[in-house]
């Protein structure tokens, strides 16, 4: 994990000489909620979880971004839940960014610690402690599993990105990667979960307009997101919520590496409402 850095919410109030502007944006096509928004009035506490609070940054909302949830979560140590996921249906997808969680699933505890993720299938039982004493944060994607006949589930599994080689764009010269946790051909997935890293001056080259959505956590650097038809500067802890089909494109600031979690739903036919 050398040079790896993943940044959380700072927590705590604004003083009362803080300006009130700020970089957070909604949109019908996007949405950034800044690092600097994350306040400690700003979090939820879930059922059966101990010394534990929420960021919760992205949600279903008809209209906008519709497939999946995802949370900022810190525990606090001897915190955590034996019950952390109330919905039989949800799949989730962990990245632990500070501090060591001891994640156990289907019966088998991993102690993950930062870089380290986590697949939990839905419908598996699972528990969520921090035994260090330290607080702990990470990030929490859940999605909707969407069954295929004739595909099975796909297994949990833990993994850390470390240990995984990237994959470089083509013709980029390693100056854009992903580090990717799923399989890209297990079709089993019905969502990728990534770590997108952009070398300084490295850039999206074009604005991508698809189907997927996306939810962006920064984990390190800066950059100049192009949104729909702004520009947006982003730097690590902030979030991006974006909707099928908005328009994106980034350019790399720098000094240093821009790294960023990715969520993306794929793989499935587009259901007819």
């Amino acid at each position: 994990m050398s040079g790896r850095r993943y940044v959380g919410p700072p927590g705590g109030l604004p003083p009362q000489t803080q300006l009130l502007t700020d970089r957070a944006v909604f949109t019908d096509a996007y949405a950034v909620i800044p690092r600097g928004t994350m306040s400690d009035i700003v979090t939820s506490l879930l059922p059966f979880w101990d010394k534990a609070r929420f960021w919760v940054i992205a949600r279903p909302m008809t209209g906008f971004a519709e497939t999946f949830s995802q949370y900022v979560g810190e525990v606090e140590p001897g915190g955590g839940s034996d019950r952390p996921e109330t919905d039989a249906s949800a799949q989730s997808g962990i990245l632990v960014m500070s501090g060591t969680l001891s994640i156990t699933i289907d019966g088998t505890a991993h102690e993950v610690g930062p870089g380290g993720f986590a697949y939990i299938p839905a419908g598996m039982s699972w528990s969520l402690r921090n035994k260090g004493d330290t607080t702990a944060q990470f990030n929490w994607i859940r999605k909707k599993y969407q069954p295929v006949e004739g595909l099975g589930a796909p297994e949990p599994f833990v993994a850390n990105d470390a240990d995984i080689a990237p994959n470089e764009m083509v013709d980029t010269d390693g100056a854009w990667a992903t580090t990717r946790f799923m399989d890209h051909d297990d079709l089993r997935h019905d969502m990728h979960i990534t770590i997108v890293t952009l070398q300084p001056g490295a850039v999206i080259p074009f604005a991508e307009t698809h189907v997927m959505e996306h939810g962006l956590f920064v984990l390190e650097g800066k950059a100049v997101y192009h949104l729909n038809q702004d520009w947006v500067e982003v730097e690590a802890g902030d979030f991006m919520w974006l909707r099928a089909f908005c328009p994106q494109a980034c350019y790399a600031g720098g000094p240093g590496p821009f790294r960023y979690l990715l969520y993306k739903d794929v793989n499935r036919h587009m259901p007819f409402l």
